[in-house]
């Protein structure tokens, strides 16, 4: 059957059987502008990819009528250039794997951000559009420009202004940035900046998160493979930097890439080739590079977790974004145009703030910084019906003090099991594991919390538990 030529077909097809889920991503996607057809079981699922044909698939693995590898296999058979992007609960990173192993784009572990919801998708789209119709101007638009939050990328402070002087002046450049600061500061809505003001606006934006994707796939993820170069590599894949020709590649978490991978990488920078897995020759591309970490990455270099060479050869133009709470009244101009934003959506009129919230939200100390504060506006647009908004409007919770025990930076004693005589005798890994258990039991099983003590990605620590909880079954 051949794809509708229709324009206005669905470009993204959700199966899902969870309702309430269903409305949500559906929601998501239609208010991003994305056209969307939805399915809840295997068999209506097929039926409406055949009826359709869309560019991009989200597919829940757990599917009350057929298993979803099943389904991904049927529908890549059918159009093996379908991005299919397989949805997992958490705890079941290896059937992530299983899938990615099998054929598909993308996955995303519930629960799962907008931000990195809405990112998987466009990326696909982008990687679809660029692969397909190279020649058509129509085809290297970039949608994530268009769809992110700029709300959170603006701000009259010294520091914002120094900040966009300095995308200003570097974007038409080829030098490669090297992004900085706390999670939550806007370190992707810099990125996006220094690609929608450089000459490459209209080429492919491609954003790969290194510390959300297991290291065995990383370097499929980032160079490619070719069909057949492993079981499960039904067709072949370019990678996002084959992805990004013409564009900017944007490596978010650069400092939780493996040492191995790393060094492709330096090769990388150094040819401006890539050579896919299984491939026996290197493809010349065009990329620039944009990369970020929430880590010290000097402090990465010295403990020998980030190539030396890398970082010199990563570490070009230095942006720091910097936490909410130095950026004086950038929350107020940040709270305001998310307020009217979201106001918008939801078909609510709000006339603005109290001197009391604006009062309130300059003094809080916001530690999910311009993330938190978005969190925070949407959750009063939502809940409430419009007017002026007041303190009583706020999320409550919100002036509560985090305990200092828990504050990212400030050492913590191990429990009393993980004392350094009980670490003598045991190796390496069983001592690894010993501290990340006493410091999660410490923490209330908070993986977030632990992660900040540890000085690790969170990602890193579900990648390890994963591991040890496959190691027992």
């Amino acid at each position: 059957m051949k794809s509708p030529t229709n324009i206005s077909r669905p470009s993204v097809l959700l199966i899902e059987d969870t309702l309430s889920l269903q409305m949500v991503y559906r929601s998501i996607l239609a208010t991003a502008g994305h056209r969307v057809v939805v399915a809840g079981n295997a068999v209506d699922g097929l039926t409406q990819f055949q009826a359709h044909r869309p560019t991009v698939v989200l597919l829940d693995l757990v599917l009350p009528d057929r298993d979803g590898l099943e389904v991904m296999q049927d529908i890549l058979t059918q159009e093996p250039e379908t991005r299919v992007i397989a949805i997992t609960a958490n705890g079941s990173v290896n059937r992530a794997v299983e899938a990615m192993r099998a054929g598909a784009h993308d996955f995303l572990v519930k629960p799962f951000e907008e931000g990195r919801f809405l990112s998987t998708v466009q990326n696909a789209l982008a990687e679809a559009n660029s692969r397909n119709q190279p020649a058509t101007p129509a085809a290297q638009t970039h949608p994530q420009a268009a769809t992110n939050d700029a709300s959170g990328f603006i701000g009259s402070s010294d520091t914002m202004k120094r900040i966009h002087s300095t995308i200003s002046s570097v974007a038409r450049s080829m030098a490669t940035v090297f992004i900085t600061g706390e999670s939550g500061t806007g370190k992707e809505l810099c990125a996006l900046a220094v690609h929608a003001n450089s000459n490459r606006a209209a080429g492919p934006f491609i954003a790969l998160n290194c510390g959300a994707i297991p290291q065995d796939l990383l370097e499929s993820e980032v160079f490619g493979h070719v069909k057949g170069s492993f079981t499960g590599a039904i067709s072949d894949k370019p990678g996002a930097a084959a992805a990004a020709d013409g564009g900017t590649l944007f490596l978010d978490e650069i400092c939780e890439m493996a040492p191995a991978l790393q060094t492709k990488l330096l090769r990388f920078l150094q040819t401006s080739t890539v050579q896919p897995v299984g491939a026996t020759r290197p493809r010349k591309v065009n990329v620039r590079i944009v990369c970020a970490t929430n880590r010290d990455p000097l402090d990465a270099v010295r403990r020998g977790h980030f190539r030396e060479d890398l970082y010199y050869r990563l570490y070009v133009v230095p942006i720091h974004m910097p936490p909410l709470r130095d950026r004086g009244q950038d929350t107020i101009e940040i709270a305001e145009a998310a307020l009217a934003r979201f106001a918008q959506e939801e078909g609510r009129i709000f006339h603005g703030l109290t001197p009391q919230v604006r009062n309130l939200l300059s003094s809080l100390p916001w530690p999910g910084n311009v993330r938190q504060l978005l969190n925070v506006m949407r959750n009063v647009v939502v809940l409430n019906q419009g007017g002026w908004v007041t303190p009583e409007m706020l999320p409550p919770g919100l002036t509560e003090e985090e305990p200092s025990a828990e504050l990212p930076g400030v050492p913590q004693p191990l429990a009393p099991d993980a004392t350094s005589e009980s670490l003598v005798g045991l190796t390496l890994a069983e001592a690894e594991r010993r501290l990340i258990e006493a410091t999660l039991a410490q923490y209330g099983g908070s993986i977030p919390k632990a992660a900040r003590v540890l000085d690790v990605s969170p990602s890193t620590l579900y990648r390890k538990i994963e591991a040890w909880n496959a190691k027992a079954s």
